[in-house]
């Protein structure tokens, strides 16, 4: 069907195409049943009856219907044939309005279902509303041009004004704004972004204007990686949901064989056809499983929109359930536990020397570096208000340090061995003690040296320092685990590449359980297939591209979302949108109260339909009274699954 036909069709045809009962069958179905009663009451002619009644057929089946050929093209059973199986059988004992009832609360059960879980998905898929379609792209003379945003290259500039969204990830070229990423992250406060900070596509721009430098696709950005997974999530199934949609073909062909067993028993033994007939058609009612079919999806759909509003991208009701059995968390070190990113902790001056003057030496080099530490001394300096010489003539040695000229010093900054053999330093005793009580605390040590000209050796260095640097631990971090050990996790474990002092420092810091350091991708890998196979549920927590092999490996593998790397987050199974640690106690509690609601609807559902089965074979139930009884719990176990999207205490 080609979509310029589809789109030329009527929205109830849609919504049938699509899988949703329309909103209107149900008031059209009893509508028409009621005008079919009142006519026969009124003495109407059986034409006028039968339109009446073959109008509210259609109206309460069409959705059923649609269902039932397409279970049966694919050679499956589902609990509409038993439902139109049953109206069909009471209109064939002259039960017209019992059939009418039966289609009428049918699809009144239907449309709420659509509507209970549209609502789920609305919540999810409004992500998609953020997305802007046009851009204002800068040409090299500045100049501007309106450009769709998938036409953006990477390196291009566009400009940003108040109000309006950014149309794509980037960093701020030129200006200084505040943006609102509530949406995105759930921050509740605008950030504040200048030169050479990070934006996101999505978010609003609520101070000034502001260029931004493209540094990602639009396929590729942090919202369309937040859409895609939303939609991955959407088709995912849970554990128990799949049992249930394999055991739902099984038991309807069952019940369909005991209703022809109830009707083909009693005749043998010479008992009247029509009541025969009526109990079997009230058994099909009464014993069809929508409730159970139903309780699963509801509340996970309805779980998932939650989630997604916290900040927690679920892919799929299956990890969400496995999150509620979760014995052991481990996680990675930088990027997860840590923020990623050094920071100078102290500056040590050596020899006699002033820790501001070791600090802006140090910074006057690093500012010319493209040393991954670089950044972490020049943002300290600036932090402080340190003023920074200009520096001139920087040599890099590679894996050793840099040299550079500043105010007619020649500094180096780098290893121990090369600033100071560099700059002709030779510490006290006194200074490698203070040295080793830095690299004791498993920090990295960066050292300066700097000497009276430029000209390295010609005289022995007047000033030397020591700059710690460390990748400091998340501040909810410690706080997140405790609260995850609350939640019922045995046991937490921490999984690096580092060196064991820094893994030991972290561990204890924060109070994990377990560490293991100098970990390569496979040795990650190895440690959790341990105990995945000793039946262990462990959740990976990780943010980098040797973090995905883990994360595929683990029960559950969490990804930081705005840290984490391409490949992580595809790996993933759930998604911490704003990287922020306590979400995942959050998850654990979120997981748990939807498990147990599952639970609740399942056997609230399987003990209705046992009541009512057997009291319909025992004494018999009027078909209105079995309708009523058996989309009545359908209608209750949505309900009750739609509570998971009240707020967590």
């Amino acid at each position: 069907m080609s979509q310029e036909f589809r789109n030329s069709l009527p929205t109830w045809v849609h919504d049938l195409l699509e899988g949703r009962e329309p909103r209107w069958t149900p008031v059209v179905c009893l509508g028409l049943g009621l005008t079919a009663w009142f006519g026969a009451q009124a003495g109407w002619g059986w034409p006028l009856q039968a339109l009446a009644w073959a109008g509210s057929y259609a109206a309460g089946g069409a959705y059923s219907l649609v269902r039932t050929v397409r279970s049966l093209a694919q050679r499956k059973l589902d609990v509409d044939l038993l439902m139109l199986v049953s109206a069909a059988g009471a209109a064939a004992i002259g039960e017209l309005a019992e059939g009418a009832m039966l289609l009428f609360l049918f699809s009144l059960s239907n449309a709420l279902e659509s509507r209970a879980l549209q609502r789920t998905a609305r919540a999810i898929e409004a992500l998609m509303d953020l997305r802007p379609e046009e851009a204002i792209r800068l040409t090299e003379s500045d100049e501007e041009e309106r450009v769709p945003v998938a036409e953006l290259s990477l390196g291009e500039r566009v400009r940003v004004r108040p109000g309006e969204r950014i149309p794509v990830d980037g960093s701020v070229e030129a200006g200084h704004t505040a943006v609102d990423q509530a949406a995105l992250t759930g921050e509740s406060m605008p950030v504040s972004r200048s030169a050479g900070e990070p934006v996101l596509a999505g978010s609003i721009n609520v101070g000034g204007t502001v260029s931004v430098t493209v540094e990602k696709l639009e396929s590729e950005s942090a919202l369309s990686r937040m859409i895609h997974l939303v939609q991955e999530a959407r088709e995912a199934k849970a554990p128990t949901q799949r049992f249930i949609d394999r055991f739902e073909q099984g038991y309807t062909a069952t019940v369909l064989f005991a209703a022809t067993v109830a009707v083909l028993a009693p005749l043998a033994f010479g008992q009247a056809f029509e009541p025969t007939f009526y109990r079997a058609m009230t058994l099909l009612v009464v014993a069809s499983p929508c409730a159970v079919v139903i309780s699963t999806p509801a509340t996970i759909l309805a779980a998932l929109a939650h989630a997604a509003r916290r900040g927690l991208l679920f892919k799929g009701g299956a990890p969400m359930e496995e999150f509620a059995h979760l014995e052991v968390v481990a996680f990675d070190k930088t990027g997860t536990l840590t923020r990623g990113r050094p920071a100078v902790t102290s500056v040590v001056p050596l020899a006699g020397g002033d820790e501001q003057r070791v600090l802006a030496l140090a910074a006057a080099v690093e500012h010319l570096s493209e040393h991954h530490l670089a950044q972490a001394i020049v943002e300290h300096a600036a932090a402080r208000q340190i003023a920074t010489p200009a520096a001139r003539n920087l040599r890099n040695h590679r894996g050793q340090g840099a040299v550079a000229e500043v105010e007619g010093r020649h500094v180096a900054v780098g290893r121990q061995d090369f600033a100071f053999d560099t700059a002709g330093f030779r510490p006290s005793a006194e200074d490698l003690q203070k040295i080793e009580e830095l690299e004791a605390g498993g920090k990295t040590v960066v050292f300066v040296a700097g000497t009276d000209s430029t000209h390295p050796g010609a005289a022995t260095a007047t000033i030397a320092g020591a700059i710690a640097i460390e990748d400091q631990v998340r501040p909810e971090a410690a706080a997140a685990l405790a609260e995850l050990k609350r939640q019922g996790v045995r046991r937490t474990l921490l999984l690096t590449g580092d060196n064991e002092q820094v893994a030991e420092r972290v561990a204890k810091e924060l109070g994990v359980d377990e560490w293991r350091a100098g970990l390569m991708p496979e040795d990650k890998v190895a440690a959790l297939r341990e105990l995945t196979e000793a039946g262990t549920r462990v959740a990976m927590v990780g943010d980098g591209v040797n973090d995905a092999p883990a994360l595929a490996t683990a029960t559950v593998g969490i990804a930081m979302g705005i840290a984490g790397t391409d490949a992580a987050l595809e790996t993933a199974d759930l998604v911490l949108v704003r990287d922020e640690l306590q979400l995942l106690a959050y998850a654990s509690r979120l997981a748990r109260r939807s498990l147990r609601i599952v639970r609740q609807n399942l056997a609230f559902a399987c003990g209705v339909i046992a009541i009512l089965v057997v009291v319909t074979l025992v004494h018999g139930v009027p078909l209105p009274l079995g309708v009523v009884g058996h989309e009545g719990s359908t209608l209750l176990v949505v309900l009750n699954g739609l509570r998971v999207l009240r707020p967590l205490r």
